[in-house]
């Protein structure tokens, strides 16, 4: 009877050692195809994004030529600098005017000219014309522009809301496999040399123990701008109260055009919020100095963009994004009276609002200092490390002339439930749930010409 029980025990432990053996090779798939989407996408996001945290920093030193000016007492109105600008881009209509957030700071006027957006950057002491280019050749445009792959369509744009969920995928498939199991090494030390596959595999799991947390927080923060469920969530925080106070809306003419049309600084949750109009026509309009001299007296942050109004019902937008994300506010003003038509201060958004814009700020590193900065730096560059270690340890692992795709275990249960955890995942983010659906569409194909081959 003791050996029967012995020999069944032994058999139930084998079995479930089998069991845990199947799983692992079945998240290993997993992280191996979500790896295979991110990679390049990552290093690329990650690199563009270490260099955008440190904008104010590049932009007083490289740029300095352009954004640092001596401190003055008493600057020159928007009215003074915006005639300025515009002898220096002759035939160029002023669209926004945004001031120094501190005494060192310059001026900037942007100036359509035909389809083009022109800025000028502006002494406030005298005018002083500073420099003159293209918005999109500005450094930090094409920074973001890349980060977001902007520059290569929506549905290119589209491919970073897949990697984002991916991402997500990639971290808690990879926290699985780096899970502890009796293992000596690859869970806080490395073994072996860079001459051998383990260091690399070591250094991986290692790295992806210190970093997995940030990269997952930065992809969260990211998926609020991203094209399909950024805007869903957007639109359904709107519609549940939990984003815009659209209550401050009510009963007030407004425009078709979204305020990010006229403002670029208005913050995720008041970029689709409808840009108001002068309820207040004819008369004399008031001058941009009076506009901006009744921002000042309501206490908006230095620094802010001003947009000047189109048509006789325009107005007056304007919107601050400064380093302290509670000090976020976008103000539209009547442009005949200066009466604030729409006031929305970062404490007036509903939870999810405030929750986003704070997510935002950490991931920019604004919002707790040099602290910030210097963690978000720490993750991009785990990041870029996970990648390389990555593509090294597939490298050396491949076999020749093949791909070196881990194979599926044979139970197919389990194949299938892992699959389901990962389809679950993908159900949250649309993209990378039809993302999924073709991998596993791929996969079967090529797993069918296989065997077709081999028979």
């Amino acid at each position: 009877m003791s050996l029967s029980l012995s020999g069944h025990a032994s058999g139930v432990a084998r079995t479930a050692r089998v069991s845990r053996e199947a799983v692992y090779r079945a998240v290993w798939r997993w992280h191996f195809y979500a790896g295979l989407l991110c990679l390049p996408f990552l290093v690329t996001l990650s690199a563009t994004g270490a260099l955008y945290l440190f904008r104010p920093e590049i932009n007083a030193t490289v740029f300095a030529h352009r954004t640092v000016v001596a401190p003055v007492a008493k600057p020159l109105g928007p009215d003074r600098l915006i005639f300025e600008a515009m002898q220096a881009v002759p035939g160029g209509t002023p669209v926004s005017y945004t001031g120094p957030a501190d005494p060192t700071g310059s001026a900037v006027v942007s100036l359509a000219e035909g389809p083009r957006r022109m800025l000028v950057y502006l002494d406030p002491a005298d005018g002083t014309v500073l420099d003159v280019l293209d918005r999109d050749s500005e450094f930090f445009t094409v920074v973001k522009r890349l980060h977001s792959l902007a520059y290569f369509g929506p549905v290119a744009n589209g491919a970073i809301e897949v990697v984002a969920g991916f991402a997500i995928i990639l971290v808690i498939t990879g926290a699985y496999l780096w899970w502890p199991r009796g293992q000596e090494g690859g869970v806080v030390s490395v073994r072996g040399t860079p001459a051998k596959r383990v260091w690399w595999r070591d250094l991986h799991a290692v790295t992806g123990f210190v970093a997995g947390g940030g990269l997952l927080f930065l992809a969260l923060t990211g998926l609020p701008w991203s094209i399909v469920w950024g805007d869903q969530l957007r639109h359904w925080s709107n519609v549940a109260g939990l984003g815009q106070p659209t209550a401050l809306w009510a009963n007030k003419p407004v425009s078709a055009v979204p305020m990010a049309q006229v403002l670029e600084s208005t913050g995720w949750t008041m970029q689709d919020a409808p840009v108001p109009r002068s309820p207040s026509q004819g008369g004399n309009p008031l001058g941009i100095d009076e506009a901006a001299a009744v921002l000042d007296r309501m206490g908006v942050a230095p620094g802010y963009e001003l947009s000047l109004p189109v048509g006789p019902q325009g107005v007056y937008a304007a919107a601050v994004y400064p380093k302290d994300v509670a000090r976020q506010r976008v103000v539209s003003l009547d442009q005949y009276t200066g009466k604030a038509l729409v006031d929305v201060p970062f404490q007036a958004l509903g939870p999810v609002g405030r929750l986003v814009q704070y997510g935002i700020g950490i991931h920019l590193g604004q919002y707790l200092g040099r602290a910030n900065q210097i963690a978000m730096l720490a993750f991009c560059l785990g990041t870029i490390l996970l990648s390389v270690t990555a593509g090294t340890m597939w490298w050396k692992r491949r076999p020749r002339g093949g791909i070196g795709v881990p194979p599926w275990p044979r139970d197919r249960r389990i194949v299938a439930g892992v699959t389901a955890l990962v389809l679950g995942l993908g159900i949250l983010f649309p993209l990378t749930g039809l993302a999924i659906l073709a991998m596993l569409a791929l996969d079967l194909a090529l797993g069918r010409a296989v065997m077709r081959r081999a028979a």
